[in-house]
């Protein structure tokens, strides 16, 4: 993941570096006040040549489904097979702060995944829900490669959401290998939905007072101890025998967040040890 905390003029180079290595994904994030996650979705592509580039997490209350649509369709034709889109309820704090919090956030959810996932389709959508409303509109380039869309969330009724209209689900920082099972049993999807897994990255010991203060704001967002907040940390091997643990608990792919300075050096320091 490219933290939301870097200066985006660090995206370029960040994303190159890691189109030379053997990871995957490379995650962006869409956060409010930090950084906007389609226009570095778009950079990250266009700067790449093999990477996935996953967007996490737009915010439904943000996004009109249809214009979200429209700039997912655009990035998944002009970079086909390349692209995962994650679409979540928001923090609903922030929403408020801009006026975009809805009566129903699972409506919303709901509605615009399945509007955004058929109109990627090539469908034509009419919609009117409880929080949507769409009149037979369609995409004039709808992608021949639709991207995954992908739900994320983390309560027990969004998991269930996700399993029934997602073709994944993102979870995010702090959850371990044991919360896994059960994650999965309440998403109730089949084999091929995928399930990632955001964690934190730290190897090393610098930046001791920034990671408590971000720990500690993640588990006031999971409701749960400081203590609690799993992540992969200490040295190299015991940071790649965690996110081990978390692909044999079940989790598909494993999203690092590299915490502190260096985050490329810690990347290839756990790729090292992988």
């Amino acid at each position: 993941m490219f933290d939301r905390g870097l200066p985006p003029e660090q995206l370029v180079p960040f994303a190159k570096a890691l189109d030379e290595t053997t990871v995957d994904d490379l995650w962006v994030v869409e956060d409010l006040g930090w950084t906007g996650g389609l226009t570095s979705a778009a950079t990250a592509l266009a700067v790449t040549s093999r990477l996935r580039v996953g967007l996490g997490i737009a915010p439904a209350p943000l996004r009109n489904p249809m214009l979200l649509a429209m700039e997912l369709g655009n990035l998944a034709r002009v970079h086909p097979g390349r692209l995962a889109a994650g679409i979540g309820h928001g923090v609903q704090d922030w929403m408020r702060q801009v006026g975009a919090a809805p009566a129903s956030p699972l409506a919303l959810l709901e509605e615009t995944i399945t509007s955004v996932s058929a109109l990627l389709r090539g469908e034509t959508v009419t919609l009117h829900g409880k929080e949507v409303h769409l009149d037979e509109v369609s995409l004039v380039h709808p992608p021949a490669e639709p991207p995954p869309v992908l739900a994320g969330v983390k309560g027990p009724r969004s998991l269930a959401l996700s399993g029934r209209l997602a073709q994944g689900t993102i979870v995010p920082e702090g959850v371990g290998p044991g919360q896994v099972p059960g994650i999965v049993e309440t998403i109730g999807a089949g084999e091929d939905h995928e399930l990632v897994v955001f964690t934190f990255l730290r190897i090393g010991s610098d930046s001791a007072e920034e990671v408590a203060a971000m720990v500690a704001g993640q588990a006031g967002f999971l409701g749960v101890p400081p203590e609690d907040v799993a992540m992969a940390s200490g040295g190299a091997e015991g940071a790649a025998a965690f996110v081990k643990s978390l692909w044999v608990a079940g989790a598909a792919t494993v999203v690092v967040r590299p915490l502190g300075a260096d985050p490329l050096g810690q990347v290839n320091a756990l790729l090292s040890a992988l």
